[in-house]
């Protein structure tokens, strides 16, 4: 109970601190003008980018999946990624969404909880590396261009993280030593949890071809994204070219996978004017890209929350009997 508490503290503080940033940079009426005069075909096409990547990802989802011995279609695999975004609304970020797809998914294929949880950790880490790579080339191509001396050391600590995360998770001689955590990992009472986690990301370690074709998909759908911001930019009057939202993107994308706040709250729209105002952009018109980027990840939401509505207002359940 304490534990938690201090993480509601913790969140609360950093939405604070993050919002109020936002307020002693930004003139909410100035940046409402902004918003209302947005370009429609440019937020359009932001939206259509935003939407198209789902089932390209559901896709990817299948095929790890497929390779544990779980047969899903994409149809479904779409829906249930529709109703992850519209949980983590209200659940801290990425975490809430993840949590939705595992359970959903275990529920629809009992006693392989363990594959499944796999199936979306190593897709969340494979995209969080694909990130990294897009961040690391984006970084390169900005220097002596844009100040983003600060971003270069949080892509430094991401890449560490990701780079210990590998070995922990597919290096068998990491695997022999991590026995001692067990009893410790039992005292705590999350030993059948954290043996789920390791053992279903571990059993990729023998698929090198499902986590290519994974990276490969991750890759379009991320730049598709990127596209997709850069858009939202223009919509509201920013004049850059695609360059420094090739930074800006996937470094958001990083900073979204760290559950800070409740669905990103503050931190997003922070981060869009910190990044964007040393790019000479005035904070109103930054503000007012990071907002409409929180408005896409609504535009996400709002299939899921009409999937949940059908399927408990009409009885019409993506779940039938337990049964695949």
């Amino acid at each position: 109970m304490k534990s938690r508490s201090l993480k509601i503290a913790a969140t609360l503080l950093v939405t604070s601190l993050a919002v109020g940033y936002i307020l002693s940079k930004v003139d909410l009426g100035k940046t409402w003008d902004i918003l209302t005069s947005a370009s429609v075909p440019w937020l359009l096409l932001s939206a259509l980018l935003t939407l198209v990547t789902v089932p390209p990802m559901a896709w990817r989802w299948q095929r790890l999946l497929e390779v544990r011995g779980i047969d899903e279609t994409v149809s479904w695999l779409t829906r249930t990624y529709f109703v992850s975004y519209a949980v983590g609304q209200v659940l801290p970020t990425s975490v809430g969404g993840d949590a939705s797809r595992i359970f959903e998914t275990s529920r629809k294929h009992p006693g392989r909880i363990t594959p499944i949880t796999g199936s979306v950790l190593l897709e969340r880490a494979l995209g969080g590396a694909v990130t990294l790579v897009l961040a690391g080339i984006g970084l390169l191509l900005a220097i002596g261009r844009y100040p983003i001396g600060a971003y270069l050391w949080i892509e430094l600590v991401f890449v560490l993280g990701m780079i210990a995360a590998a070995f922990v998770f597919f290096s068998r001689s990491v695997r022999r030593r991590l026995v001692f955590l067990g009893p410790i990992a039992r005292r705590l009472r999350v030993e059948k949890a954290a043996r789920a986690v390791y053992d279903g990301m571990h059993g990729y370690r023998d698929h090198p071809e499902a986590l290519l074709f994974v990276a490969l998909v991750t890759t379009a759908a991320q730049l598709t994204r990127v596209v997709g911001i850069y858009a939202s930019g223009r919509a509201v009057g920013i004049d850059l070219s695609l360059l420094p939202y090739v930074v800006l993107g996937p470094l958001l994308f990083l900073v979204m996978l760290v559950p800070f706040t409740v669905n990103g709250i503050g931190v997003r729209e922070a981060f869009f004017v910190s990044f964007l105002g040393k790019l000479s952009v005035d904070h109103d018109h930054a503000f007012a890209c990071g907002f409409l980027f929180f408005v896409m990840t609504i535009l996400l939401a709002l299939p899921g929350v009409a999937i949940v509505l059908w399927e408990n207002v009409f009885g019409r359940t993506a779940v039938p009997d337990g049964t695949a």
